[in-house]
């Protein structure tokens, strides 16, 4: 990991946040090792595309401090805000079994931490192995507020496939040249689509192909014949990514920090919020090849950031050093930017090591669709207001609810102490009207309903959720994110879900285990799950301009019995709102 601290460098903070993190763990076992890191979040300078700029990071680094633990490890983070906005961290993909309190969505499981105040996250990593990350959670901080976390087996175990030599994390991310809280409220403003990105970034540096980068284009090194592992991260804000090394295969062993049925495959596919584990062999002539990544952009029409982003992967081998000093690396070629065989490719090729306990029998069979809208303008608003297509906002919704954050409780808050008002448990769970979801869909279709509706689950409850695109607007691929769960995704496909057709192509057998699935654009994708985790649960897509217009909703599993099934009480240090 040396190696990968010294790639990181430390950047400027958009805006003074100081978030003071301070990181521990301990294992409650005898043989746990306890680990002790003070982090400290802070503004630094940073240049990027030829600029220099003020950006908000976690200690003075961009991305921030990578947490290596164990399985079974407890962490404790102390988070002090220094910023002049509101900040939260969420622990993408860690399960919190009854401590839904540190989960970090900003008005679901807690009230923001106020700039001056601070917060100590407490949570232990339960039955989960692989590669997770961490980020903000409020706002559009999570552009450059994040980083990764790294989960290895407990002592005494082992990987279930040879240890490699190295392991590098690689944090795929977006840069703006421009400060992204600006970005995404002059899009509020608006209710327009934001400016997109400046360049992509691999663990916060754009690569050689972009002005001013070269010398600071991140270098991954091997050895030739030698098997690593990349941790591989989709941390961008708003953008799926492909990712390719070139002439160099790729052999899949996990997602989301659960193990997968190995396979090899020259090009990956990561939504926002996915993690990819795979082993790379040095089995090429000693040289110098790109890691590349660049959109997938499945939105007809819709602009992007057409850009590549690269790393370089460098033989050490001691004949390459002086031969490969002034060669020009290997690029790949990547998929184009709308090549969805290739990405539903990808996702279709996941699977479980071995036969899983997938929940045959269902208890809640709930029908979701996803996808954008649009808003009419109020009478008398003024047109810079209403700058989306033909004079309209754009807005999101699940069910045709387009979710709005509270402002005064977070919904956990409101739950634990029965604070009418601030919720409804009443989210539909079919969609209100049956339409063509995937056709030429109605106007009179396009508005959805705003309002803080959540729906409610029985604890031990077996949960099945089709979750199905729309083109109310536009069709496109949606990477939608389950706060506080694993889910087993039995499949997907295009077009109108079919119960008569489609349940014969579930997997039932070995489905992978993700957190964070990949709706197919104009599709749909099926995914189950135990109810088992007391608290209230964000799901939304991770596509943050989606979350920002209301693509999102929420769980509310209720206790069950005894103190094993019923979330813990809040902490002294809860932020109040």
């Amino acid at each position: 990991m040396d190696s990968f601290r010294n790639i990181v460098n430390p950047l400027c903070t958009f805006l003074f946040l100081g978030i003071f993190l301070h990181f521990a763990s301990s294992m409650p076992r005898t043989n746990a090792k306890t680990h002790n890191h003070d982090f400290v979040i802070q503004a630094t300078p940073v240049k990027r595309l030829c600029k220099t700029h003020n950006t908000i990071t976690v200690n003075g680094m961009y991305p921030g401090p990578t947490l290596e633990v164990n399985n079974g490890d407890t962490l404790v983070v102390k988070v002090t805000n220094k910023a002049r906005y509101n900040v939260t961290i969420h622990w993408h993909g860690v399960r919190q079994m009854r401590t839904a309190w540190a989960d970090g969505p900003e008005f679901v499981t807690q009230c923001p931490i106020r700039p001056g105040n601070t917060y100590t996250y407490r949570f232990t990593i339960q039955g989960q192995e692989g590669t997770l990350w961490w980020h903000a959670h409020s706002s559009w901080l999570r552009a450059t507020v994040y980083g990764a976390l790294i989960i290895r087996p407990r002592p005494g175990d082992s990987y279930p496939f040879p240890k490699p030599k190295r392991e590098t994390p690689l944090l795929l991310g977006e840069w703006w040249d421009a400060n992204p809280i600006d970005v995404v409220r002059q899009a509020t403003r608006t209710g327009a689509a934001p400016n997109v990105s400046n360049a992509y970034i691999i663990n916060g540096q754009p690569g050689d192909l972009y002005n001013c980068s070269k010398k600071d284009t991140i270098i991954v090194p091997v050895n030739s014949g030698e098997t690593n592992l990349l941790r591989i991260i989709n941390s961008a804000l708003n953008q799926q990514l492909f990712f390719k090394i070139a002439n160099h295969k790729l052999t899949v062993v996990g997602a989301d920090a659960s193990y997968l049925k190995p396979f090899t495959t020259s090009v990956l596919m990561l939504g926002p919020g996915q993690t990819t584990d795979v082993l790379i062999t040095a089995d090429q002539p000693t040289a110098k090849y790109y890691i590349a990544a660049r959109a997938y952009a499945s939105a007809q029409g819709a602009p992007f950031d057409n850009t590549t982003t690269t790393a370089i992967l460098e033989y050490e081998t001691a004949p390459c050093l002086a031969k490969c000093t002034s060669t020009k690396p290997v690029m790949p070629s990547l998929p184009t930017f709308n090549d969805t065989a290739t990405a539903t490719a990808f996702t279709k090729s996941l699977r479980s090591p071995r036969k899983v306990d997938v929940p045959t029998e269902i208890d809640e069979n709930l029908f979701i669709t996803v996808g954008l809208g649009l808003k009419n303008c109020p009478r008398g608003a003024s047109r810079r207001n209403c700058q989306g297509p033909n004079g309209t906002r754009f807005a999101a919704s699940m069910n045709n609810v387009s979710f709005v954050l509270p402002s005064k409780f977070s919904l956990l808050q409101a739950h634990q102490q029965r604070i009418p008002g601030v919720f409804t448990s009443d989210l539909p769970p079919n969609p209100p009207r049956k339409f063509d979801y995937t056709g030429n869909v109605s106007r009179l279709l396009r508005q959805p309903a705003r309002g803080t509706r959540v729906y409610k689950l029985k604890y031990g409850s077996r949960v099945q959720i089709v979750l199905q695109g729309t083109s109310i607007f536009t069709a496109e691929n949606h990477p939608i994110h389950l706060h506080g769960y694993d889910f087993y995704i039995l499949a997907e496909g295009f077009g109108n879900f079919n119960p008569n057709r489609d349940t014969a192509k579930f997997n039932l057998i070995d489905p992978p285990l993700r957190n964070t699935a990949s709706v197919p654009v104009g599709g749909w994708t099926v995914i189950r799950f135990v109810a088992d985790n007391p608290g209230v649960w964000l799901m939304h897509c991770h596509l943050d301009v989606h979350i920002t217009w209301g693509l999102a909703t929420a769980f509310l599993v209720e206790n069950g019995v005894g103190e094993l099934q019923t979330l813990e009480p809040p902490p002294a240090d809860l932020p109040l709102c």
